[in-house]
């Protein structure tokens, strides 16, 4: 019995181990991987998250110009970041906030046209010898 009157009395006494959590709100650590985000104005769509991603939770239509992310199969792993060669992937301290419903990640970006290659320029006849100057003036 003395013992547990010791305890109590100790834990009353003593500063709390614990915080309280919405009082005092502990900031993220450096290296802390919270939310995938997309800076879909520089999306090239060129598939590289998608094909790199090791949950496959990433989704990406290249002609329609869609991202599109499942944040309930994502690890956040942080490799779909490493691999997009325009860098529009990055990921913040902040964690993805609790939704009611199953939310996918949509965004809609205008996809980049293919420059097609220039056409050579019309040249003569196959086969015709090039005019060679005389040096003669009429």
């Amino acid at each position: 019995m003395f013992t547990m009157t010791k305890n109590v009395v100790t834990n009353l006494l003593r500063k709390s181990s614990t915080r309280l959590y919405p009082v005092e709100v502990r900031g993220n650590f450096d290296g802390y991987r919270g939310r995938l985000d997309n800076k879909i104005e520089d999306c090239i769509f060129c598939g590289m998250c998608q094909r790199k991603c090791p949950s496959q939770c990433i989704a990406v239509d290249m002609k329609a110009g869609v991202w599109e992310c499942d944040p309930y199969a994502c690890v956040y792993c942080g490799v779909c970041v490493d691999h997009c060669p325009t860098k529009c992937l990055s990921m913040s301290k902040e964690h993805r906030k609790a939704t009611p419903g199953k939310d996918l990640i949509h965004l809609q970006g205008t996809p980049r046209v293919k420059k097609k290659p220039a056409a050579p320029a019309p040249d003569a006849a196959p086969g015709a010898a090039p005019e060679a100057d005389s040096g003669e003036t009429a």
